[in-house]
C-alpha cells in the first residue's frame, strides 16, 4: 500500500503533465527585442488577412458557379429530352463535363495558403521557444512576489501606470500554474490553478478543463502538506469524472495516509516539529535581506529620520572648479548620506540617450556577472537583463559622456570599464550584490589589471511606469529611475577597503521599460585624485 501513491503520482510527473522539457534557466528577452516580435506578429496578421481574402475570392467563384449550375440543372432535370433537344444545350453539357468541371476541380484543389505558409516559415526562426515562454511566466511570478500582488489583481491586469490594460484568461492562469509545477514550485502552482478554477466557476468560457486543473491543484496542495484540502479537491474531481483512474487511486492513498497519521506516535510528531523548527530557522537566516529588498522595491521599509534629512541638500555643482562647469554648473542633489549617494539632474540629453540606445541595441545579449570561484563572466538567475558595452573611440557621444563622468567625479576614466548599457524589460532585475570585489574574491578583476571598482556611475535613460527602483537593503535607501539623471557613489573607502553598505539591487520592472547605462571606475589612476587614508573605514 505504501508504494501505491508514488507510482500514481509518478504518472503525473512524467506523463501528460510535462508535455515539454523545460530548461531550468531564467531566460529573458528585452523590450527592444520584444518590439521586433510585435512587428513580426503584425506582418503575420497582414499575411493571414491576405490569405483569408484569397480564400474568400476562391469560395466566391465556386459559389457563383454552384448557383449558376443549380438553376441550370433544375431546368434540365425537369425535361431532360426537351432540354437536350436544343443543340446548344447538348454542346454546353459536353463542354461543362469535359472542361469546366475539371477547371472547377483545379480551383477547389488550389492551395491559397502558399504565401502565408512561406511567410510563417521565414518568421518562425524569430519566434520565442518553450524556454522564452517559461522565462516570461517566471517574470510574472517574480513580480507577484516582489510587489505583493494577489493572483486576481494580476489576472485582471489592475496594475499601476498601465496604458494598455490586459487580462489573463483561465487558460493563461492554467499555463502559469503548469510552468510553476514544472519548476516544482507548488506554492505558485496552487495560486494559479485556484485562479483558473475561480474564473471557470464564475462562468468564463474556456478550453481549460476543470478536471486537469483539479488534478494539478490537488497534487500541489498535497506537496505542501495540506492533506485535508487535497482530499477535498480530489473528491470534487471525482464528482466531475468518477472514472478518473489517478484520482481514485489517490483517494485511497490519502485515506491510508490519514489513518497512518492518526496512529503515529508522539515521538515521531516531536521529531517532525523539530525538523520544521530547524527549517524555519534556516529560512529566517535568509529572509531578512530578501524581505527588506522587496519592501524597498514597493516603496516601503526604512525611512530616513528628519534630522538626517536636514543634512541632505541640492546644489549647483561645478566639479570642484572644473573649467567646463564653472560658468555652467550642473544640478546635484543628495539622495542618501551613508553611503553618500548623489544624483545629477539633466545630465544626459534625450538625443544622447537615443544615440547610446541605438548603438547598444544590435549588441544586446544576456547580462553576465563575475563568478567568484572562476573569476570569469557568467550568466546568473539573479541578474535578468540584457546588456551591451560601448567604447569611447567608436562614437563621439560615448566619448563625450566618458569625459563628463571624469570631470564631475574627479576620477580618471582611462582605467574604467567601458560604458555598459542595460535594458530591463518586464520582470527584469538584478538581486542584491556588490559592485566591488571582496577579500574572498582576490581575482575578481585581475584580468583588467586596474584594481578594484572604486566607484559606480549610473545613468537612468528612461522613466519607468512602476517598479524598477535601485535599492540599498543594508541602509534602507531607494533611488527611483528618472530619465536624464544619474546617480554616483563610492564602492570603496579612501583606504581601499570595501564599503559593505553599498550592497544594492535593481528591483523588477513591474510596468514599463527600463534603460540604464553605467560606468565602473577602478582604483588605478586615482592615487592622486583620491588619496588613501590611514583609517580603514574612512
Amino acid at each position: 500500500m505504501a508504494m501505491a501513491f508514488p507510482k500514481i503520482w509518478y504518472s503525473i510527473a512524467v506523463g501528460f503533465l510535462l508535455p515539454f522539457s523545460y530548461a531550468h534557466t531564467d531566460f529573458f528577452t528585452s523590450i527592444g527585442h520584444m518590439t521586433d516580435l510585435i512587428n513580426t506578429e503584425k506582418d503575420l496578421v497582414v499575411s493571414l488577412k491576405d490569405y483569408i481574402k484569397a480564400e474568400e475570392s476562391k469560395l466566391e467563384q465556386i459559389k457563383k458557379w454552384a448557383e449558376k449550375l443549380d438553376q441550370l440543372t433544375d431546368t434540365a432535370t425537369k425535361d431532360p429530352e426537351g432540354f437536350l433537344g436544343h443543340p446548344v444545350n447538348a454542346f454546353k453539357l459536353m463542354k461543362r463535363l469535359n472542361t469546366e468541371w475539371g477547371e472547377l476541380e483545379s480551383l477547389v484543389l488550389k492551395d491559397m495558403s502558399d504565401g502565408f505558409i512561406s511567410n510563417m516559415t521565414i518568421q518562425r526562426q524569430f519566434f520565442p521557444n518553450d524556454e522564452d515562454q517559461t522565462g516570461a511566466a517566471k517574470a510574472l511570478l517574480r513580480l507577484q512576489d516582489t510587489y505583493n500582488l494577489d493572483t486576481d489583481t494580476l489576472s485582471r491586469g489592475n496594475l499601476p501606470g498601465v496604458k494598455h490594460k490586459s487580462f489573463l484568461t483561465a487558460e493563461d492562469c492554467f499555463e502559469l500554474g503548469k510552468i510553476a509545477y514544472t519548476e516544482a514550485d507548488y506554492y505558485h502552482t496552487e495560486l494559479w490553478m485556484e485562479q483558473a478554477l475561480k474564473q471557470l466557476d464564475e462562468g468564463e468560457v474556456s478550453s481549460a478543463d476543470k478536471v486537469y486543473i483539479l488534478d494539478y491543484l490537488s497534487y500541489a496542495v498535497y506537496q505542501q502538506g495540506d492533506l485535508g484540502k487535497a482530499m477535498m479537491l480530489t473528491k470534487r474531481l471525482l464528482e466531475l469524472d468518477p472514472e478518473h483512474q489517478r484520482a481514485n487511486g489517490n483517494m485511497k492513498y490519502f485515506e491510508y495516509i490519514m489513518a497512518k497519521e492518526k496512529e503515529a506516535n508522539k515521538s515521531s510528531t516531536d521529531a517532525e516539529d523539530q525538523t520544521e523548527k530547524e527549517t524555519e530557522v534556516k529560512k529566517k537566516d535568509y529572509l531578512p535581506e530578501r524581505r527588506k529588498y522587496e519592501m524597498l522595491c514597493r516603496g516601503e521599509g526604512l525611512k530616513m529620520t528628519p534630522r538626517r534629512q536636514k543634512r541632505l541638500f541640492c546644489r549647483y555643482y561645478d566639479g570642484n572648479r572644473n573649467p567646463r562647469y564653472i560658468l555652467g554648473p550642473v544640478k546635484q542633489e543628495d539622495e542618501w548620506d551613508k553611503p553618500r549617494i548623489v544624483r545629477f539632474l539633466d545630465i544626459i540629453s534625450d538625443e544622447e540617450i537615443e544615440t547610446v540606445k541605438e548603438l547598444a541595441k544590435p549588441r544586446l545579449s544576456r547580462a553576465t556577472v563575475h563568478d567568484p570561484e572562476t573569476g570569469k563572466l557568467t550568466t546568473a538567475h539573479y541578474r535578468v537583463s540584457k546588456s551591451a558595452w560601448l567604447s569611447g573611440y567608436e562614437s563621439p557621444v560615448v566619448s563625450r559622456i566618458n569625459t563628463r563622468i571624469q570631470d564631475l567625479t574627479g576620477l580618471d576614466v582611462s582605467t574604467a570599464e567601458e560604458l555598459q548599457v542595460a535594458n530591463y524589460g518586464v520582470g527584469g532585475q538584478y538581486e542584491p550584490h556588490f559592485d566591488f570585489g571582496r577579500k574572498d574574491e582576490p581575482d575578481a578583476f585581475k584580468e583588467l589589471g586596474t584594481g578594484n571598482r572604486i566607484a559606480t556611475w549610473l545613468f537612468y535613460m528612461s522613466d519607468v511606469s512602476a517598479g524598477g527602483a535601485t535599492v540599498f537593503p543594508e541602509v534602507g535607501a531607494s533611488v527611483w529611475p528618472k530619465k536624464g539623471t544619474a546617480v554616483f557613489w563610492y564602492n570603496l573607502f579612501p583606504s581601499g577597503e570595501g564599503d559593505y553598505s553599498t550592497r544594492h539591487a535593481a528591483c523588477p520592472v513591474l510596468v514599463g521599460n527600463k534603460w540604464v547605462s553605467n560606468k565602473w571606475l577602478h582604483e588605478r589612476g586615482q592615487e592622486f585624485r583620491r588619496p588613501c587614508t590611514l583609517s580603514e573605514l574612512e
